[in-house]
């Protein structure tokens, strides 16, 4: 296996694994990328052995506990490692132990409630994504030294804080757990919205490891589903560097497989018996999908999503169904009770909606105001495109 998919499927849980041992991120990191950098000088020329993530642990751990005692810092935590290694039976490089897969963990400190949002979305993508600081840095447009510090800041509260390395007690998973697929799902939407289809791939891997880790867990499942079905038209939103809209792609750049995935995911996750936020989505996406659409159960979903959410934006998305059962000014009366100034969809939904109605000079201003919030290339060249179909042409 190449050495850049070895440290992409390892990478996750050898520092998880590291950090449950060493109560340190900073820490466990420095000594994952020593092993890795270790790996990558030996492997090449002794081979890859039987147990890379466990000779890629057991390496780690010795650098840590020779970095500890270079540093002469935290001298107890030393001298535990060590009797710990006394104790255990002999590791080698050939037969290294077994551990435990502590991923999961790391998922519940990275997403804890205490660090800010950005500071969840960033840990979660270098911690579970092996993502480097630099690759981080220009998903989310700021610059490297930035990130470096909100990563660093991040966590070291963590460390001083005493912030807990474990699943949340029973009676707080599930909030904690609407948390974790929350931040996934953010990353998956800078992706998609954005274009940067590497951070959307890099939140369902992150997806799939969920569901490894939580297999009975319904919504996340659901939320594994909910990205499958909309990454699947991922070749076909953009033609000319300019987005476009479903009704118009091109379908044979579908995945197809992908599709069926997401729909089998679909099943399981609503196999479990509860139909959460997440499920609720993939249905609408997965209706989206089929020809012809069915409006009515579409509008019927957002409506119980609405109901279960009260997001203003799920009421948005069953205006756009209710504009097919119905027509555009049924749509736009329910926009006008929408506090969404500052959403460049709404801006660009109610755009749409005002130009099928006839209201020209309206429509135009909503398309205005959209391109004025709006930050991606390509949705800016198709509200541009809209924008200048609504003008008439100068006169010669």
């Amino acid at each position: 296996m190449a050495l850049d998919a070895v440290f992409r499927e390892h990478w996750a849980r050898v520092l998880a694994t590291l950090v449950g041992i060493l109560g340190d991120i900073e820490l466990a990191e420095e000594a994952a990328a020593e092993a890795f950098a270790i790996a990558a000088e030996r492997w090449p020329r002794d081979g890859e052995p039987a147990n890379p993530n466990a000779w890629l642990v057991v390496t780690a751990r010795n650098r840590a506990v020779d970095q500890l005692r270079r540093r002469r810092l935290l001298a107890e935590k030393t001298r535990l490692l060590a009797r710990g290694l006394e104790t255990a039976p002999e590791a080698t490089m050939h037969d290294p132990p077994a551990f435990r897969d502590e991923r999961l963990e790391l998922i519940f400190t990275c997403c804890h409630p205490s660090l800010a949002l950005e500071a969840q979305v960033a840990l979660t993508l270098r911690t579970l994504g092996g993502l480097s600081t630099e690759e981080i840095a220009l998903a989310f447009l700021v610059p490297s030294d930035t990130m470096s510090k909100r990563l660093t800041r991040a966590k070291r509260k963590i460390r001083d804080a005493g912030i807990p390395f474990a699943v949340p007690p029973d009676h707080q998973l599930p909030d904690r757990l609407a948390a974790v697929l929350a931040v996934v799902y953010l990353i998956f939407n800078e992706g998609w919205g954005g274009g940067r289809v590497d951070l959307a791939a890099e939140a369902i891997h992150l997806a799939r490891a969920l569901t490894d880790l939580m297999p009975d867990e319904g919504e996340v499942l659901a939320l594994l589903a909910l990205m499958l079905l909309h990454d699947a038209r991922r070749a076909a939103r953009f033609r000319d560097g300019r987005l476009v809209l479903l009704d118009d792609q091109d379908r044979s750049l579908w995945d197809a497989g992908q599709i069926d995935e997401g729909r089998r995911v679909l099943q399981r996750a609503l196999a479990r018996g509860t139909a959460g936020p997440y499920a609720i989505q993939a249905a609408i996406a997965d209706l989206h999908l089929r020809q012809p659409r069915d409006w009515r159960q579409i509008a019927a979903l957002y409506d119980v999503l609405a109901r279960r959410t009260g997001s203003p934006v799920v009421e948005m998305n069953r205006a756009v169904a209710i504009a097919e059962l119905e027509g555009p000014e049924a749509a736009l009366a329910i926009l006008d009770r929408l506090d969404l100034g500052q959403y460049r969809y709404f801006h660009s939904t109610r755009a749409d909606l005002l130009r099928r109605a006839g209201r020209t000079a309206e429509a135009e201003r909503a398309y205005q105001r959209a391109l004025e919030l709006t930050r991606t290339a390509p949705e800016r060249r198709f509200l541009e495109t809209r924008l200048a179909e609504l003008r008439p042409p100068a006169e010669g």
